[in-house]
């Protein structure tokens, strides 16, 4: 009888970092945002349900996902699954408080941080960064070219390794600026004259915000973000040594651990560890402008990129079918075994959130998610997504 106890205890412990069917139970306390629903509608959205959870098992069945999902629609959440390892060596499962990397869709938390200085009137969009980091070599870039990636500043994981021994400390956002100053890099063309992706820009922002809003970034982001949002499980980390239980290892393709290296001090254009059910609250505040205003968020919507044709890029945004009504911003993220997909369709208040701590490059391709939710016959979108 006492064995038996025993093994029930041990089930009920570890079932629920198994991998588990889409539960209907939400694993998290009621959030405080109104109008975000807790629990799954399990009968209106059964077929879309149903094909998300076919494309899902068969991406994992075919080794092509090691991850969480979780797709919602104004506000309620119709799919959520966790797949495979949080850390195959000590044999823990994902379950729904895994926390990724979520790399490079950190910019979309750091561009809403300026937005909401902008809003308090502590930052101006128009503002020369000259201005607010002392000695920035640079007088021609304002904070919009930053947001924008128009600043024609070239990669600091580029240019650091130029100026900087290959056994060199971990690397901070001061340090980075510091070489800057003392180096100045060559910029690839005059501020604003085209877009060019440069983790440099949200790197920089960070220290910006640190700047104008008095606090440290991983403060402002707890207490200004997180904390409001109800998200529990999201946390800046720029360390190489994590202690938190529910942070997972990053592999690559064939599960090889992923080492940490000297960038991982350097936040702004990554180093937020999160959830999909956070990255669900966080979206589910900017439909209802609990953040920003709509006004200052159709800034952060609007493509500032022209030359670019079949995709742009806003504040902290990219985006598709951004000329019309079926607007899609997203953005992606990639660094050491992560890769991240965050995924927004204004027009019907859709998220997905696909979160994957290893190399799969599927997680970038969400044509297929967008042809399980709406159905046979969606062509849109074919080619993966852009990180």
């Amino acid at each position: 009888m006492k064995h038996l106890f025993i093994v029930t205890l041990l089930f009920i412990l570890t079932a629920n970092c198994s991998q588990t069917e889409a539960t209907d139970k939400q694993p998290y306390d009621k959030p405080s945002q109104p109008g975000v629903k807790c629990l799954i509608d399990s009968s209106r959205y059964k077929d879309v349900r149903y094909r998300l959870d076919t494309l899902f098992t068969k991406l994992y069945t075919a080794n092509m996902i090691n991850g969480n999902v979780l797709i919602s629609k104004n506000g309620e959440i119709i799919y959520q699954k966790c797949f495979g390892w949080a850390n195959k060596e000590q044999g823990r499962m994902l379950c729904d408080t895994s926390m990724f990397q979520l790399a490079s869709v950190s910019k979309v938390f750091t561009a809403t941080a300026a937005l909401m200085l902008y809003e308090q009137r502590k930052l101006s969009l128009d503002e020369k960064v000259s201005d607010i980091l002392k000695g920035f070599p640079y007088p021609e870039i304002t904070v919009k070219h930053l947001l924008s990636h128009r600043s024609g500043l070239p990669n600091y994981t580029y240019f650091c390794s130029e100026y900087l021994p290959g056994d060199t400390a971990m690397l901070s956002n001061a340090s980075v600026l510091e070489l800057m100053i003392a180096h100045k890099p060559n910029v690839y063309f005059n501020a604003g004259a085209r877009f060019n992706y440069s983790n440099t820009n949200y790197m920089l922002l960070a220290l910006i915000i640190e700047k104008r809003s008095g606090m440290n970034y991983k403060q402002f982001m707890e207490s200004e973000l997180f904390a409001p949002l109800g998200m529990k499980h999201s946390m800046v980390n720029n360390s190489c040594r994590i202690s938190t239980p529910e942070v997972t290892t990053g592999y690559t393709t064939s599960f090889k651990p992923v080492s940490n290296d000297r960038f991982d001090g350097v936040y702004g254009d990554k180093g937020i560890y999160s959830t999909t059910y956070d990255l669900f609250l966080f979206s589910e505040a900017l439909y209802q402008h609990t953040l920003l205003k709509a006004e200052t968020q159709e800034l952060a919507y609007t493509p500032y990129s022209k030359e670019k044709k079949l995709s742009n890029y806003g504040y902290g945004w990219r985006m598709k079918n951004f000329t019309g009504t079926d607007k899609d911003v997203f953005h992606n993220g990639w660094w050491h075994g992560y890769r991240t997909s965050f995924h927004r369709r204004l027009r019907d208040g859709l998220t997905i959130v696909v979160l994957s701590n290893r190399l799969n490059r599927s997680v970038y391709a969400t044509w297929r998610i967008f042809q399980a939710i709406d159905g046979p016959g969606v062509t849109e979108g074919k080619e993966p997504d852009e990180e």
